[in-house]
């Protein structure tokens, strides 16, 4: 049996703010915007770049439960890893654009990692796993 997670959804206040985030400072590709007037909603899915793994479902709240989670959807810990091949030049283009990063790089055992945060505060990891890493064959 083969099986892989396809989506995880991220709620977002606005789909056009939340592309502008992801597309133009995080440089993901945009895989697919398509309009679902049945539902008066869009389904929005973005990738990191030359990435063919999990991709991000931005999916707008539409509820007051769903506008409580926008921003904290992991409850103040780290919710998303984004692992990279070249952790200084990454870090250093996502400052350079303004992302705010809450934890400064650090060099640990599996590699290194900062912390930053997405346009709504949910937090992420910028990590590059060290080659020996068990997860690193995995992952690029």
């Amino acid at each position: 049996m083969k099986q892989s997670i396809l989506h995880i959804a991220i709620l977002v206040k606005d789909y056009d703010q939340a592309l502008d985030f992801y597309v133009n400072k995080l440089k993901f590709e945009l895989i697919e915007d398509t309009y679902q007037p049945e539902q008066n909603k869009r389904w929005v899915v973005v990738s990191p770049p030359g990435s063919n793994g999990v991709t991000l479902l931005l999916a707008r709240a539409s509820t007051s439960d769903q506008n409580h989670f926008v921003g904290n959807q992991a409850g103040g810990r780290v919710f998303l890893f984004l692992n990279t091949d070249d952790f200084w030049r990454d870090y250093n283009r996502m400052v350079s654009v303004g992302i705010k990063f809450i934890r400064e790089p650090q060099q640990q055992d599996y590699g290194i990692v900062a912390v930053f945060e997405d346009l709504y505060g949910n937090l992420w990891d910028l990590l590059q796993l060290n080659p020996n890493h068990p997860i690193a064959s995995r992952s690029l």
